[in-house]
């Protein structure tokens, strides 16, 4: 899980980059934490999927399970917004 911080936007990229909505997203670094501004985490930078705002809680996918979304198409990716979170409840 991440918490959309920003717009990442790009003057040059690579072609397969085309198109591409890129996001800054703070990684949930413990859930205690989730209401908390900052995290805490790492940021990355993330293609988005979902069309996720800032502020928005969201799924990632990292490594090369941020590519398959793209299948067979190549895209130098390391993360990926892959859902939006609506409702996070723990007991």
């Amino acid at each position: 899980m991440a918490r959309t911080v920003g717009t990442l936007t790009l003057s040059r990229a690579h072609p397969s980059m085309q198109g591409a909505k890129l996001r800054c997203v703070e990684i949930v670094d413990h859930i205690d934490r989730i209401e908390e501004t900052p995290l805490g985490g790492d940021t990355v930078i993330a293609w988005d999927l979902c069309g996720s705002g800032i502020g928005d809680l969201v799924g990632l996918a990292e490594g090369p399970e941020s590519t398959q979304p793209f299948y067979p198409d190549v895209k130098p990716l390391d993360a990926s917004i892959v859902a939006l979170i609506d409702n996070v409840s723990i007991p």
